[in-house]
């Protein structure tokens, strides 16, 4: 159906690189998922009246709450695309963020709801009216669930939405909590046990698992999350394709929502070559990260010292030293200062987080080690986390 209706509604549909196609796309699924989602709350509710199962009614209502998750993603989707102006010079693509936060925050509501009137009926159990037409509309309800979440994840993996991605799965558990309903009407048609109340609770956990997973996606991106291992690599290789590059450290990045980053990163170059040069392609990188990777990148150009042969043997030994006490432990910004009596290592530490020592130990254990390896050597430490 969204392949289809793709051909009429969205124009240069293939180009998924290009925002507003991207936002086309994330709207046309919203639409279609509200339409969906009504349809199937009249259906369930129906079933539920016929049948006196709050079971399916508690199904019928968490159908409606996805239909109004599905009008805040639309929202948020609409307003995520405003340009960039004076007070949000960075653009509104959060605003997807917080339209998919808004989406958990009322699937998790909607699960504490369902759970309260499933353990009152528990408590009170009443007799369920199986029928013919209440469990085809399960049924058919089952299907339509999973051909959502099917196209909900596929579209949402094309286009890096996480808001979608969210919806994919929360359609899934719903195909499993319809599925519990189905199960307990079969139950209590064969047999006299009133299970009616113990799938209602079913279905509230699998809403509140859904929703508990939607919030935990789209809060990532709001309190920073790191960007992905594939997304670093690529960056790398872009700027280490420059034979000038010699390395790279202290790689940022910011997200402001989809197709909105900002990366920034020092790139170690050589103190003895051309500084007019080196510039020149400091802004050729600049540019290829922004045209292959679609961000804004920012980089500081590090001069080191890679001619003095004294200085690369003494960061190797270093390095392997390191490598020995304080695994995982990296170096970046190494410099020699020779003074009369004796030499500084100047350099930065970068420590991963949940390492199994403070920064204070770590800084303290270098200095011993460069102290106790060199007679005349001193360590200056600056220890620092990645933020990769």
């Amino acid at each position: 159906m969204i392949t289809v209706l793709s051909h009429f509604f969205i124009k240069d549909r293939d180009r998924m690189e290009d925002g507003s196609v991207r936002r086309a796309y994330g709207m046309l699924c919203s639409i279609v998922g509200i339409l969906l989602n009504v349809l199937l709350f009249a259906g369930k509710y129906l079933a539920g009246v016929l049948s006196g199962s709050i079971a399916i009614t508690a199904d019928a209502f968490n159908n409606l709450s996805d239909a109004g998750s599905s009008f805040i993603t639309l929202v948020g989707f609409r307003f995520s695309g405003m340009k960039a102006d004076a007070s949000h010079p960075f653009g509104h693509g959060r605003i997807e963020y917080i339209s998919g936060f808004g989406v958990s925050v009322v699937i998790i509501l909607m699960g504490v709801e369902l759970l309260k009137t499933s353990v009152e009926k528990i408590l009170h159990p009443e007799p369920v009216n199986a029928g013919l037409l209440p469990a085809a509309i399960l049924a058919a309800s089952i299907c339509v669930k999973l051909y959502m979440s099917y196209y909900n994840r596929k579209i949402g993996a094309r286009i890096g939405s996480e808001a979608m991605k969210a919806a994919g799965m929360d359609s899934l558990s719903d195909s499993a909590a319809t599925g519990a309903v189905l199960f307990s009407m079969a139950v209590g048609y064969f047999t006299e046990l009133k299970i009616d109340g113990w799938c209602g609770c079913l279905v509230a956990c699998f809403v509140l698992y859904a929703g508990y997973e939607a919030a935990k996606d789209t809060l990532n991106p709001l309190l920073g999350q790191p960007p992905s291992k594939e997304y670093v690599e690529q960056i790398r290789e872009i700027v280490m394709s420059h034979p000038e590059i010699l390395g790279i450290h202290d790689l940022v990045v910011h997200d402001y929502g989809p197709g909105r980053r900002m990366v920034s990163l020092h790139g170690e170059v050589s103190g003895n070559g051309d500084i007019y040069e080196l510039h020149d392609v400091i802004d050729r990188i600049e540019k290829e990260l922004n045209q292959k990777m679609g961000c804004e990148a920012v980089i500081h150009m590090d001069p080191i010292q890679a001619d003095d042969l004294t200085v690369s043997e003494t960061k190797k030994e270093l390095v392997k030293l390191l490598a020995n006490a304080y695994p995982d432990v990296s170096i970046h910004d190494f410099r020699m200062v020779q003074g009369p009596t004796h030499t500084n290592l100047i350099f930065d530490a970068v420590v991963p987080y949940g390492y199994d020592k403070s920064d204070g130990e770590v800084k303290e254990g270098i200095e011993r080690l460069v102290a106790e390896h060199w007679d005349n050597y001193f360590a200056v430490v600056q220890v620092e986390q990645s933020y990769i």
